[in-house]
């Protein structure tokens, strides 16, 4: 049951499926976190796997690639054609409050965005994207049990990434926007959509207040406590 842009038979996929943006990285969860896992897409090198969790859950991990069209695509399909109930996004952002550190974990109940897809979707007015409430319970449980820095909020998704503006992210920071990303806005929109579940968790990688930044394996292994949360949140609404 091949859609146009995932080749993959129908129950291939798990219910719950984790996406971060690269598909190495999704391919480094899979083989880091699951075991008996099995290749079930790679259609334009968009990477997916099915496994099960060390407590023997069936989830599955795909990538999205780079922004809000692309994760509309994948997250529709997957919705609306595999029979996929939940997503958690799994990706890395950029700070924009002075609280926040690099490797935190945002836990992210709602979305802000500048991108068009409100008007879009033919709306008179701004549509509030926001994650479904009993996965963002069970992550903050998770992350509090485990003793994980985290926050909860806002986060912004953002169509830009080299922004000619250099303080318009300063707007949004004051209304109290955690960070930045570039994918949970059109996600959180595609589960509302087709009454599905949908959460964003991010680790901090930069942040625009104090100029740090990870290197590219500090953002690899700084995953880590980010992947555990989301697979233990993501075994609760597995099979």
């Amino acid at each position: 049951m091949a859609t146009p842009h995932i080749k993959a038979n129908k129950g291939d996929f798990a219910k719950v499926v984790l996406m971060p943006g690269d598909p190495l990285r999704a391919k480094w969860i899979a083989e880091t976190f699951l075991k008996d896992i099995v290749l079930v897409n790679e259609v334009r090198g968009i990477l997916a796997y099915t496994g099960y969790t060390k407590n023997g859950k069936k989830i599955s991990v795909m990538a999205s690639g780079m922004g809000q069209p692309s994760i509309a695509i994948y997250s529709h399909e997957l919705f609306a054609e595999y029979g996929v109930e939940a997503i958690i996004r799994v990706g890395t952002c950029g700070a924009y409050q002075p609280n926040i550190d690099l490797r935190d974990v945002l836990i992210c109940m709602s979305a802000s965005t500048d991108s068009n897809l409100s008007n879009a979707l033919g709306l008179v007015g701004s549509y509030s994207a926001s994650a479904d409430f009993e996965l963002v319970q069970t992550a903050y449980e998770v992350a509090k049990r485990r003793n994980a820095k985290f926050h909860v909020g806002n986060i912004l998704s953002s169509d830009v990434f080299y922004n000619f503006d250099k303080e318009g992210w300063k707007k949004w920071a004051n209304l109290g926007i955690m960070g930045v990303e570039m994918e949970s806005y059109a996600l959180f929109v595609n589960a509302a959509l087709l009454h599905k579940k949908a959460l964003c968790l991010l680790t901090v990688s930069d942040s625009f207040v104090k100029s740090d930044i990870l290197t590219s394996d500090e953002r690899q292994t700084g995953l880590v406590n980010m992947i555990e949360i989301a697979i233990e949140t993501a075994e609760k609404f597995s099979d």
